[in-house]
Parts: structure tokens; C-alpha cells; sequence
């Protein structure tokens, strides 16, 4: 009896779990339910539009556009994100390796969701890592938006999840890694695996190192907190790269030896910034940007669905410009202006220790108001303020308060520094920096191989190659020689006397009479009209205005190139009154070179879109402007200025004056090859110009202050010989040193049949046939 009751009991008890059991089931069978039915909704997008099959072939994607060099190394780009995708093939199977090892070592175990991953993620709540796979984490940075609460969050990763699956079954694994690390960000606009490449250790990403691949694959995790370029980051990066290696050792990508051999060195980068105002050619790369806006006005992509022209976008469709610029000589041109601006700028400043009126000269108090309160209204300053309704006169107080700012200064190269002046101050400050450009260009092509607008962009960003316009001085008169020889059929051995000359009044739009003077104040005996051209006989010049006229020279330089609207026909243009621009001057020269043919100024080579469909290629235009023996003919007068004449230190050895050691940068030069030139020097000393040619690079350089009253106090230093020509001649030295280039040193061709007597040392009996003029009458 009481055994049956026991048993009774036993029954009873078991039977009571029946209901858990019952529950437990319902519970787990409803939540697999639940979870499948969250997964259901969220594919049919219930919580959230998903990505279409196009949209998953074709990613949304900010792609910058990027500007190559004729050598093909990458100049800078434009961009809103700095991204330029690459493809598996150029990955570095190091930076592969580090990566899965890293971030999802089964990654190619798995079909988008690692389920060993995600439990153990759950059982330990994460704080043994994760179980966002590499997929997951593409689809994240491809398509979700940063939640607002933990709820979206958790619909963000069912979204993820789905996402991820779907990758899986249209991209392979190769594929979905190389996107992953295409739109990674890794700060300082290096935006995906090609930039941080290009700005953390300035080489393409195969080019990457299994120390480098370490270090850009522990910043996955947190590029700011694992950053090697910032201060505050770099023992973390040191200690996130060799955590990286050690995982990389332990699935076998390397050897524990070679872990160990790794992990001993030091953290090296080679930070290479690419914002818009890094990098070289930054002058010439904001012209290019102007050019690209007009080029995609005239160039419509297409028609969008409600027939509306469709425009491209230099920051977001990845276009690649190739450009005529050498990046070899880029660097070198940039290297020459710098070289010869420090040395220079340091002997304006010395000079002007004792100028009250310093930067200015020679300019009453009344004008250097003038000249203050104009760069005042220019100034950023004056802008922002005057948008916001901000009264003039408090604008005008806000520039007499000291405050902190960063400011250039020339040691040892270009550099900034921290300081505190009052904004008027700093427009002093910077107006006592002496200003350079330079260009330079294939005669032949037109093709422009580097450009220089300033001494530094990101604090003068005015381009002293195209935008600026500056009085040209004697660096015009070989087109007034140009128009004589055409004309007259002058020859370089022509003897002319240099005696005070004058146009008189009435003449040639002439209100007075124009008498001009020789800069050296030297007249008498008879000269060459080489010499005359080689030292810049003003009295030669204003006879051969005399006898051609003001309209015929203005129509020769309008067809090499040159805006002539506001230049008037008067005899003064021949002394380099006319303001030119010096992408003027180079294009114009380049036709003395080129045999009397000017081919217009070429920048751009090819433009092509993200799929490699070229959408522009450049072709030349060509005309002829003079004759091949016109142009032979004032290309040998222009010699004599090198030989003998205002530029005859580029072949010239130690310099024995001491006033011009400090100032003439990398002299000697000793040139042997034949070199045509010219120096120019405008009214007191404000502008020094050289224009330099040998048979197949034509070169511009000029040099002055910001205003015309910033200037040396005599032409010791401010000649164009002083100021311009070294560093034409630093420029020229580099290219020759290197080979690759190709740089001419060969004769000027010399037309068949020339029938004008070039060569002075021989007589009419020894070459018989050409023409020996004698003593011009004029």
C-alpha cells in the first residue's frame, strides 16, 4: 500500500514537467520562427529598402578622380572621398594574408556568416572577438547608415547578414576582399587600400611590404586609434602591426622566424599627404580643375530619364586625367624655384633692414594705404565677415587684433610656422615675399611638362603661369627682331648704329617724341643686330619699330598665342611694356623652336572614365606663323644673348664678384650645348624674366613681388640675369642629369637653302649664296 503510493507520487511529479518541456519548445521553435520571420520581413524590405541585383553589381561609390603625369605616376586628385579602386590582381598577397588572418581567418570557409564565429560571439558576449566576417563587414560600409538606437542596430545586422549572403552568390571571395578594402577608410583622405598606400608609405599597394601590409590591416579594427601617423597612435600601431604578424604566424602565412625577424623592426612610414594643396604641381592642378569644369560643360555624359543632360563629377566618378606634365621635371622645376627664392628672398630681406617703407619702395604713405586696405578687401577675412552683415568699420578694427596663426617662412625649403600677429601685420609679412613661376614646354607637341605658379600654394595661390600678367621687358623684343627679319630679311651680322634715336611725335600713335634710352647709358660706334639683341640696345630696338611699325609685331605675337586686346600699337610695346602672362611667353618662344610653327599649348593627354572608355584625347593644333628661315634666324640671334650677351653666365665659370655669389644659385653652370635666351628687366627692377630654348624644351621663368613697388633698390639684383635666370639654369642642370629625359643638346636645325648670312666670322667669298647685307640704312 504504502509502495503504490510512492509510486503514485513518482507519477504525479513526473507528469508535472510536461508544461516546462511544452513551453521550452514553443519558446525555442517561436523564436527560430520569430528570428526566420524578422529575416523574411527584412528581405522583402519591411525595415528598410535592400539593395536591388543592380545596385549589388554596381555599389553606390564616391570614386576620385585622379590625375596622372605622362610617366604615369599620380599627380594629386580631386575627390570628395579620396578613393581610387583597385583591382585583386594588384593586391600584395601579404596584405591578403594579414588581412583574413586579422579579420576573418575561416573567410573562405564561410558563404557570408561564420556560424562558429557567431556562437562564440554569443556564448562569451563577445569579449572573445566578434562574428562580423569580412562580407559583413563590405555590406556595412556598402549600404547601411550608422543607427540611431539599439533596436535599428539590431535591424542593421539582420540587414547585414542578408546582404552579406547575397554578395556571397554574386561576387567571389577575391572579389568581395578587394571591395572590402576599397572603401575602407583609413583616415588623412586616404579612403580605401590604394590611397593609404600612396599616403602612408607613398608606393602603389603591391609594391607593400609584409610590415606594411601589418600595419594597414591592424587599422581595420580602428584607423584612428591604431594610426601610425599620429602621435598619439603610433606605440598602439607598433603594437597592433606585430599582434597582426603573430596572427599571420599562427595560420602559417609566415614563419615563426619570420615573425620574429618582423616584429624586431621598427615602425617605418613615409607619410605623403594628397590633399588638394599637397604633393607637387598643386599650381598647376587647380588650372587643370577649371579645365575639367569647362571640359564637362561642352561634354554632357548623357540624358537621365527625364531627358535632363547628365554632367560627369571630377569628385565622385573616377575619371583618370593623363596629363602632358613629367613628374620628373615637375619635381625638378619645383626644387629650382625653391633652391633660388630662399637664397634670394634672404638677400631682399638683408637689403631691407633699413627701408622704412620696407617691403614697398619708391610709393608715398597715401599709396601703401592703398595698397593695405585693397589686399584687406581681398582677403578671406573680408569676405566671411561682410556675409554675415558684419559692420565695415568693426571689419576693419578686426584687423588690428593680434591673433594665432600659421605662417610661410623660407628655411631650409618651404615650412611654416606657428605664430601671433595682427591680420594687417600678416598682410605686411607676406607682402614682402618675392614671387616666382615657371613653365615649360615641348615645342614640337605643345605639351606643357611642368608648371609652377608660385613658391608655395597653400599660402599664395595666386598661379604666376596663366592668371598672372606682368610687364615682359626685353624678353619682347625678339618678336619685334622676329618681324624685322620677316620683313626685311635682316641678317644677325646687319650693322646698325647705336646712336640716340627717336620717333617722332605724330608717328605711329605717338603723342610726344619717343626717344627711348640704353639701360647701360652707353652709345657710339656701330653694332651687330646679334649684339644688339644680346644686350639689349634700346636705341636698335626703337629703329627697327621705327621701320616695321607697332600693328605688324601685334599681329605676329596674336598668331604665337598671345591675348592682344589690350596692347596698344605704339612703339613702346618694343621695349616689353605689354603686361603678358608667362604661359603667353612660352607658348610665343616655343614657335622660334618649332621652326615657325605654333602648336597650341597642350595639357591633358587622355581623360577616361571608370571602365577604361576614353572620352577625350588631345590633338594638336598646329599653324604656321613665320618662316622656317625667320624663325632660324632670331633663334641664332637669341644664341648670341647666352654667348656673349645678358646671359652669358650660363657658360661662364666662378663668378668674381662677391655682390653675386649668395644670389646666383648652383652657378657655375658651364653650359656647353647651344642654348637661345633672353633676360628681361621691367621699370625699376619690378619684374626679372629669362626665357630659355634649346631644340626641344622651350622654358619661362619670372620672378617679382606681389606689387610693383615690392622690388631690389638697383638692377645689380634685380635683373632678370640675377633674378630669374639661375633658376632656369637649376631646372635645366637636373634635366640634363637625368638621361631618361631626353633633353636636347644638339645644334637648332638649320633650314636647307638658307639664304640669310647667320655666321659673322665668314665672308661673302667663303659662302658664296647668301645674302651679306650692308650697313643698314635706318
Amino acid at each position: 500500500m504504502a509502495q503504490n503510493k510512492t509510486k503514485s507520487a513518482k507519477q504525479t511529479k513526473s507528469t508535472n514537467y510536461r508544461p516546462y518541456i511544452k513551453g521550452f519548445w514553443i519558446l525555442f521553435l517561436g523564436g527560430i520562427a520569430s528570428i526566420v520571420l524578422i529575416f523574411l520581413l527584412a528581405s522583402w524590405g519591411v525595415f528598410g529598402k535592400l539593395p536591388t541585383f543592380e545596385e549589388l553589381e554596381n555599389p553606390e561609390s564616391n570614386l576620385a578622380t585622379e590625375i596622372l603625369s605622362s610617366d604615369g605616376k599620380t599627380l594629386g586628385k580631386f575627390y570628395n572621398e579620396n578613393r581610387t579602386p583597385v583591382k585583386y590582381e594588384d593586391l600584395p598577397q601579404n596584405l591578403i594574408d594579414a588581412v583574413v588572418a586579422t579579420e576573418d581567418r575561416r573567410f573562405y570557409e564561410h558563404s557570408g556568416i561564420d556560424m562558429r564565429g557567431t556562437a562564440r560571439a554569443v556564448a562569451f558576449l563577445g569579449s572573445k572577438g566578434g562574428a562580423s566576417t569580412i562580407t559583413q563587414q563590405l555590406a556595412k560600409l556598402l549600404f547601411s547608415d550608422t543607427p540611431s538606437s539599439k533596436f535599428e542596430r539590431v535591424l542593421q545586422k539582420v540587414k547585414e547578414w542578408i546582404i552579406a549572403a547575397r554578395l556571397e552568390r554574386q561576387y567571389t571571395k577575391q572579389e568581395i576582399i578587394t571591395m572590402y578594402l576599397n572603401k575602407q577608410d583609413f583616415l588623412f583622405q586616404a579612403v580605401g587600400i590604394r590611397s593609404a598606400s600612396k599616403i602612408y608609405f607613398d608606393k602603389e599597394p603591391i609594391e607593400l611590404r609584409p610590415e606594411e601590409s601589418a600595419i594597414i590591416a591592424g587599422m581595420l579594427k580602428n584607423p584612428r586609434q591604431y594610426n601610425p601617423y599620429r602621435e598619439i597612435s603610433k606605440d598602439k600601431s607598433l603594437e597592433r602591426r606585430n599582434t597582426v604578424l603573430a596572427l599571420m604566424a599562427e595560420t602559417d602565412k609566415i614563419t615563426e622566424t619570420q615573425r620574429d625577424s618582423l616584429i624586431a623592426m621598427p615602425m617605418k612610414i613615409n607619410f605623403s599627404p594628397e590633399g588638394h594643396a599637397d604633393g607637387i604641381a598643386t599650381y598647376f592642378r587647380e588650372y587643370l580643375r577649371a579645365f575639367m569644369s569647362d571640359w564637362i560643360e561642352q561634354n554632357p555624359k548623357g540624358v537621365d530619364a527625364d531627358g535632363n543632360e547628365e554632367y560627369y563629377n571630377i569628385y565622385r566618378d573616377g575619371l583618370v586625367i593623363t596629363t602632358t606634365v613629367d613628374s620628373r621635371m615637375q619635381r625638378y622645376a619645383e626644387e629650382a624655384v625653391t633652391a633660388h627664392m630662399e637664397n634670394l628672398q634672404r638677400e631682399f630681406d638683408r637689403q631691407n633692414e633699413r627701408n622704412k617703407t620696407a617691403p614697398f619702395r619708391d610709393i608715398s604713405e597715401e599709396e601703401e594705404t592703398s595698397i593695405l586696405n585693397r589686399a584687406m578687401r581681398n582677403s578671406d577675412r573680408w569676405r566671411k565677415m561682410t556675409a554675415r552683415d558684419i559692420p565695415v568699420e568693426q571689419i576693419k578694427a578686426s584687423f588690428d587684433k593680434e591673433t594665432d596663426m600659421r605662417v610661410f617662412v623660407w628655411k631650409d625649403g618651404a615650412k611654416e610656422i606657428d605664430t601671433v600677429m595682427t591680420p594687417r601685420d600678416s598682410i605686411l609679412y607676406y607682402k614682402r615675399f618675392l614671387r616666382a613661376g615657371l613653365l615649360s614646354m615641348t615645342p614640337q607637341t605643345g605639351e606643357v611638362k611642368a608648371w609652377v605658379g608660385g613658391i608655395n600654394y597653400k599660402h599664395f595661390q595666386y598661379d604666376h603661369v596663366k592668371t598672372g600678367k606682368r610687364q615682359v621687358g626685353s624678353t619682347f623684343k625678339p618678336f619685334l627682331y622676329a618681324t624685322a627679319i620677316d620683313q626685311l630679311h635682316l641678317s644677325p651680322c646687319d650693322t646698325i648704329p647705336n646712336i640716340p634715336y627717336c620717333i617722332p611725335a605724330g608717328e605711329m600713335g605717338t603723342q610726344k617724341d619717343w626717344c627711348p634710352e640704353n639701360s647701360s647709358g652707353g652709345y657710339g660706334g656701330m653694332v651687330t643686330l646679334k649684339s644688339a639683341l644680346a644686350n639689349s640696345i634700346n636705341t636698335v630696338s626703337a629703329r627697327l619699330m621705327h621701320r616695321v611699325g607697332p600693328r605688324p609685331v601685334i599681329d605676329l605675337i596674336e598668331k604665337l598665342g598671345v591675348d592682344t586686346e589690350n596692347i596698344p600699337a605704339v612703339p613702346s610695346i618694343a621695349l616689353g611694356t605689354a603686361d603678358l602672362s608667362l604661359f603667353e611667353m612660352v607658348s610665343a618662344y616655343s614657335a622660334f623652336a618649332n621652326k615657325g610653327v605654333h602648336v597650341e599649348p597642350q595639357i591633358v593627354s587622355t581623360i577616361v572614365d571608370k571602365n577604361g572608355t576614353i572620352l577625350y584625347q588631345s590633338i594638336p593644333q598646329a599653324k604656321d606663323v613665320i618662316s622656317q628661315e625667320s624663325a632660324y634666324v632670331t633663334v641664332n640671334l637669341m644664341e648670341g644673348v647666352t654667348q656673349y650677351g645678358s646671359g652669358a653666365r650660363l657658360r661662364s665659370g666662378a663668378i668674381n664678384s662677391s655682390v653675386y655669389k649668395n644670389v646666383i644659385t648652383g652657378h657655375p653652370y658651364m653650359f656647353k650645348n647651344p642654348i637661345a635666351g633672353k633676360t628681361g628687366t621691367t621699370q625699376n627692377q619690378s619684374d626679372g624674366w629669362f626665357m630659355g630654348m634649346v631644340p626641344n624644351l622651350v622654358s619661362g621663368v619670372w620672378v617679382g613681388g606681389d606689387d610693383r613697388s615690392v622690388h631690389f633698390p638697383s638692377i645689380t639684383y634685380g635683373q632678370g640675369a640675377t633674378m630669374a635666370l639661375p633658376i632656369w639654369a637649376v631646372f635645366m642642370k637636373k634635366c640634363y642629369a637625368d638621361e631618361d629625359l631626353k633633353i636636347s643638346k644638339e645644334d637648332f636645325e638649320k633650314p636647307e637653302n638658307l639664304s640669310i648670312r647667320v655666321d659673322c666670322s665668314i665672308s661673302s667669298e667663303e659662302d658664296e649664296g647668301v645674302e651679306v647685307p650692308d650697313e643698314l640704312d635706318f
